[in-house]
């Protein structure tokens, strides 16, 4: 390809079927369409159905109903993240060859309790910018053949991010270029923040931030357009794209829509959805105005 001639940008709308789009997906979703549209790019959908326990036929059905009600159009075949498990599994066995990965067995009750003795005596438990504590080390420092023994005897287990032995791997500190509704520029990551991150559980064979990376590379996203609740997650992302030799798209973390409490719109905080805001009588104009746009 000459020097000159770019690739058209790359934007996607990822939402999970796990239950009714609201407002606060309308504004991710549009905003994506249009700057797309206005930059002359391409306008994917993916649908990200890795937690197969929640996510219905149902669910992914409303999603494309409620999109070409906002009337917008996006490229076929549809990504489908349950169709692309072995993709997954794929980068995962990378990070384990590299020794970067390690199996946690501890439950959510075990860290609750660890967490509660370290905290009883007064000193603070490291916490991510979620505010979950961070993974404590005992399974990062269990024995080799101690974990081959759990694992043989079937105990469940998750595959965690040695963050430590990751950061080892950088030649140098790691950033991403931002253009959101907070902060702009060229933005210095700290996935160490997040401790010690799942990246495969028993029942799911990808987390969240694996499947992301995997799929914005295999798709060609060049810009990530997704709200500012995930604007801290980057700084994972950013550095699972440099373990895994992955391109680095540009950012834009936008506002949130809150409720009248201040809180973000969420499907289980029970935000209006779509479908609801429709059978009122709203259209799709309505929708670009109670989103702000």
């Amino acid at each position: 390809m000459p020097a000159n001639v770019h690739p058209k940008p790359v934007f996607r709308f990822a939402p999970s079927p796990n239950g009714l789009l609201h407002l606060g997906h309308a504004l991710s979703a549009i905003l994506n369409h249009d700057m797309a549209k206005e930059s002359g790019g391409r306008f994917l959908l993916r649908i990200e159905d890795i937690d197969l326990t929640r996510c219905t036929p149902q669910y992914e059905q409303a999603i494309y109903e409620d999109l070409a009600f906002l009337d917008l159009a996006w490229e076929q075949p549809v990504r489908r993240q349950s169709q692309h498990f072995d993709a997954y599994a794929e980068a995962l066995a990378r990070l384990d060859a590299m020794g970067l990965i390690y199996p946690a067995f501890l439950t959510r009750g075990e860290v609750k309790a660890i967490v509660a003795e370290h905290e009883a005596t007064g000193r603070n438990w490291p916490r991510d910018p979620d505010g979950s504590p961070h993974y404590p080390d005992r399974d990062r420092l269990r024995p080799t053949l101690e974990r081959q023994e759990l694992i043989r005897q079937g105990i469940r287990h998750a595959w965690r991010l040695d963050m430590k032995k990751a950061l080892e791997q950088l030649r140098a500190p790691l950033h991403w270029q931002e253009s959101g509704d907070g902060e702009q520029g060229i933005l210095p990551a700290d996935p160490a923040a997040w401790g010690d991150v799942v990246l495969s559980r028993s029942d799911a064979p990808s987390s969240y931030h694996l499947s992301v990376v995997v799929d914005d590379a295999i798709q060609g996203i060049t810009h990530v357009v997704r709200g500012l609740d995930l604007f801290h997650a980057t700084s994972v992302h950013r550095l699972l794209q440099t373990l895994l030799a992955l391109p680095q798209p540009f950012y834009h973390h936008h506002r949130l829509l809150l409720d009248a409490e201040g809180r973000k719109l969420s499907k289980s905080s029970g935000a209006a959805s779509l479908a609801m805001l429709r059978d009122r009588g709203a259209s799709a104009a309505d929708i670009r105005n109670l989103a702000g746009l």
